[in-house]
């Protein structure tokens, strides 16, 4: 596949979102309030902020739901 036909299938999927919206899936659940989501049709990957709006997954933000579920699961395994 050419560099040319990887970015024709990257913008006709990009444009399908634009028109049609994202099709939104649950990948992960952090907690039972923050999740991390992606699109099915572009591979967008989003998840939660502190106020509860998705926002785009950024590494940093990777970096704390990783650090945010191995505390959380720490705490449940403790209280059992």
């Amino acid at each position: 596949m050419s560099t040319i036909e990887i970015k024709e299938n990257f913008l006709s999927k990009r444009l399908y979102c634009l028109i049609f919206g994202h099709r939104i899936i649950t990948t992960r659940n952090i907690t039972h309030h923050f999740k991390e989501y992606k699109c099915t049709v572009c591979a967008l990957e989003l998840t939660n902020d502190e106020k509860g709006n998705k926002t785009y997954l950024t590494p940093e933000l990777k970096d704390i739901n990783d650090t945010l579920k191995s505390f959380c699961s720490k705490k449940d395994v403790q209280h059992i």
